[in-house]
Formats: structure tokens, sequence, C-alpha cells
């Protein structure tokens, strides 16, 4: 890779000196201008053109970004000179490269923390919570949603439903609650509130919470078996689609089936997405395993799609728990259901939706909640690795250029069920309308709990219907996810995509 040099001026120094003795003459030194020499400053832009290749080739919108035309520059030259004057990747990224439309591309300069970031591995005091807004001003409450297992919040006094409205001392509003609460601070203390007669109030009640490097969470957060008059209820909450998860989840469908329910509960109200290919283990087990069967298809800027023939964008049904991430490749206990209710909020996107939406050609998806985030687009993780097309493959890091460790995960694709359906970038509206009630979240799992509640209401067609009225919805202005773009995701796979000559290094 080329190094580049700006020339920057010294200013000339201009010196005096005179005589100490008064009885000599006085004689003036005439003033001198030192000769202004160029200090040589070396400007890298392997980042850049890192940034630029790969957007360049796989970006969906590559042909709506003028910087990135494969027609933008006419010599080798000019492409050098661009990257030089941006020398900022981030500006240039910002304000040159990215579509002004695009919520869901990120990047960061260490890409080990895309990957575990994707495995669910995170610097984390474990406390899972949303952030709400107190009446018409612009005070700012939290309440938690869940605890991660094995965690700091864990092992403190605090659970599911519980309010808090500060944050060492200081109390939450729009403008701090994000420095506060997703800054540099690995601890903090929460001031706790409580809701009497739907008004929030402070208490005495303090929880100091430390974030851990490495937390890793098991994002199957609940199966249980709910018996309600003559039909039998499968319940599983999953909170991110994470590849080697698949044995597990099989696992549990293996004892649904084993246990002859009549009916599913999918709950991904609080999961942002992940992997593609869990996706489809997780539609598979639900409707079932023919291969033949068209699970979703994506679709490529205009460069790559005039590549890939049906073999690479159509993504079927699976058979099996696949081999990646330690998996067994066994055989899936599919459930074959002619109908699934899933649990969805504002706070379910990617992934979650391909469920929801590669399923329903299929079967009848009942969607209980509220309307998702809206992803339809899918991203994955290229660092710079030229032969190997740039695309992350854990099998490559030590053909990673050591002098650039960024990770760039940009939309490389839009995808569509096997009806074609794909408008769904403003979410997917429910069927069955319910907020979460802060005043009442109840327990996971719990038939009890609202949103459960209301599905298995549903489920077994009770004459006598149970009052679901909402006191204080769950209205989130941002969430302990949510505020960082990168937990939306739907990662495709990585095979299959082109090859290094398509990408021209700097010569």
């Amino acid at each position: 890779m080329k190094k580049f040099f700006l020339s920057l001026l010294c200013l000339g120094l201009i010196a005096t000196s005179c005589n100490k003795n008064d009885d000599d003459p006085i004689i003036e030194e005439e003033e001198k201008e030192e000769i202004e020499t160029p200090v040589e400053e070396e400007v890298d832009i392997e980042v850049q053109n890192f940034l630029w290749q790969t957007l360049n080739l796989y970006y969906f919108w590559q042909g709506e970004v003028t910087d990135l035309a494969d027609d933008r520059f006419d010599t080798q030259a000019a492409y050098e000179a661009y990257l030089t004057e941006n020398e900022n990747p981030f500006d240039l990224l910002e304000n040159k490269l990215l579509f002004s439309e695009d919520r869901f591309t990120f990047y960061d300069e260490d890409y080990k923390k895309l990957v575990n970031s994707s495995a669910g591995v995170s610097k984390s005091n474990g406390l899972q919570f949303g952030l709400s807004l107190i009446g018409n001003s612009d005070d700012v409450f939290g309440y938690v949603e869940y605890i991660i297992k094995n965690s700091d919040a864990s092992s403190k006094d605090i659970k599911r439903g519980d309010v808090f409205i500060g944050v060492n001392g200081t109390r939450l509003n729009r403008d701090n609650y994000n420095l506060l609460l997703f800054g540099d601070n690995d601890t903090y203390t929460l001031n706790m509130a409580e809701i009497n007669d739907n008004t929030i109030s402070p208490t005495d009640k303090e929880v100091t919470l430390t974030k851990v490097e490495g937390l890793v969470e098991d994002p199957i957060h609940v199966s249980e078996i709910i018996t309600s008059g003559d039909r039998k209820i499968g319940y599983f909450m999953y909170n991110q689609f994470v590849s080697g998860t698949e044995d597990e989840m099989n696992a549990i469908f293996a004892d649904f089936k084993a246990q002859n329910i009549t009916d599913l509960v999918l709950d991904l109200r609080y999961n942002l997405g992940g992997r593609g290919s869990t996706a489809a283990v997780l539609a598979s087990l639900i409707y079932g395993t023919n291969t033949n069967d068209l699970f979703y298809r994506t679709r490529y800027n205009d460069k790559l799609q005039s590549q890939f023939d049906s073999s690479f964008t159509d993504n079927y049904f699976v058979g099996t728990t696949g081999t990646q991430d330690g998996n067994s490749d066994a055989a899936l206990s599919s459930l074959n259901l002619p109908q699934v209710y899933i649990i969805a909020t504002g706070s379910s996107a990617s992934a979650s939706e391909l469920v929801m939406v590669g399923l329903e050609p299929y079967i009848d998806v009942v969607h209980v909640g509220t309307t998702t985030i809206g992803k339809n687009q899918g991203s994955l993780l290229f660092v710079d690795d030229p032969e190997g097309g740039n695309v992350y493959d854990p099998e490559r890091e030590d053909q990673i250029n050591p002098n650039v460790q960024w990770g760039l995960q940009p939309i490389i694709s839009k995808v569509e069920n096997a009806s074609g359906f794909s408008d769904y970038s403003d979410g997917i509206d429910p069927d069955i309308a319910l907020d979460e009630d802060i005043t009442n979240l109840g327990v996971l799992g719990d038939a009890n709990e609202p949103l459960l509640a209301r599905a298995i209401q549903e489920i077994v067609g009770q004459g006598a219907k149970r009052n679901f009225e909402v006191q204080i919805p769950a209205n989130l202005i941002s969430s302990s996810k949510l505020y960082n773009p990168r937990n939306a995701t739907l990662l495709l796979n990585n095979g299959s995509m082109p090859t290094s000559d398509l990408l021209l290094p700097i010569e």
C-alpha cells in the first residue's frame, strides 16, 4: 500500500540581536527570513481503500451514491488523490459513501467487536431495559424488561418490571440518558422508583451495577408448556438469532413434539435479529423440512445481481441443524404446524421479521403485540482481506491486513418471501394489537403475562374475555438494545460471495 505525503509549511523565525556595549555603535542586523521547507507527513489510505472497495462492490445502494460509481475516477492517480483528501475514514463513510436512507449499516475500528455482537457477547451488566417519557415531559424513566442470566444484575435486587428514574443521583431526561446509561462509566447506580395510581415517584432504593467484558447471553430465555382447556401450548422465547444455538432449539422442539403440543407461541418481542441461517432453522422447526420450499430470496445491487443465479439468492427451509459453530447436523424435530402465534413489538426486527414474513405463504401467522421496526435488509461483515473478497471468515483471520482491523457491516441486500413480498420497511402491523403495560409487565413464560395471556385467549377462544386495558404503554424512545443500531441485524451466509478479482487493489 502506498503512503502519501503532505507538505506542511514551517513558519520562518525572525531574529534580531544587539551589542550589549553601550559605548560601541549599535549595528542593527538585517532581518533574515528562513527558507520554508516542506515537512513530510504520512497519510495512510489503507482504511479508506478498504471502505471504498467494499462498498463499491457490495453495497445495496452502490448505484445511488455518486462517489461509489464505477466511473467516478478516470485514473488510478485520481482515485488515490480522492482517498488522500478524505483522510478521516469516519467522515468519508458518513458524509460521502453511505446512502442517505440507510439506517442499518454500521462499522467499528475493531472488527472483533462486531463478531462478538453477532454471537451475543458484549460488555454489559446484564440489565435489559426500555426507556420511555414521563407523560408529555422530556423526563425519562426506565423499566426492566429482563435480566441476563449469570450477569452482575442477576446478583442484585432488581427484576423485570422494576422502574428507575435517575443515575448517580441525576434525573434522566432526553438530553442526558444516553451519556448516563450508555457512556464510558462501567459502574453506575440506578435511582429506583415506583408506580402508584399511574404516577411514577422516586424511592430511596438504589441499585449499583457494573458492566463486565465478555458477557455471553443465552438467547433461549424461556421455554414452557402451558395447558389451557383442551389445548397444550408450547411457549418459546428467543432473544437473538445466534449461530450455535440450533441444536438446543431442536431439543426444545423435540420435547414439544413428544408432549404433543397443539399450538405454539413464539416470543420475539425483544429480538432484534441475527443470523439468517438460524432463522431458517427456527422457521423449519415450526413449519416443516421440505427443502424445496423457498423461505426467502435476497436481492442485491445491479452489479452483483447480474452474477448470481437462484442457487445463491434463494434460501430454502432446512432439514437439519447444520454444522456451523458446533451444531451436530441433527435432523430437525419439526412441529409441522398450520398456525403459529408470534409475539413481536417495536423491539423486534430483521431476522425476527424474516421468520414472520417467510412463514406467511405457508401457514397462518398471528402477530400479537405492536408494529415491528421494519428491517427488510440483509448485511454481512467485511474485513480487509482482498483475497477472501473482504468477506469475514474466522478461518482466515490470519489473512486480515494487520494494518487495518476495521469491521464494516453494510446493507448488501433486500429480502422477500416466496410470494415476492418485501414491503415492510415501516414495520409489520399486528393482527392483535396490545402494548406491554409498564404497570403490569408480568413474568415471562407465565400464562398470566398479558401478551402471552392474550395469545392463549385467542388459541382457546374463551367466551369470557379478560380485560387487557393498558395503563402505561411501553412507548419506547430507546432501550438497552435499540440505542446501538448494530443490534438490529439480518446476517446473511458468507458462502459464495464474489472472489477477490472483483476487488481492485491499489497498485
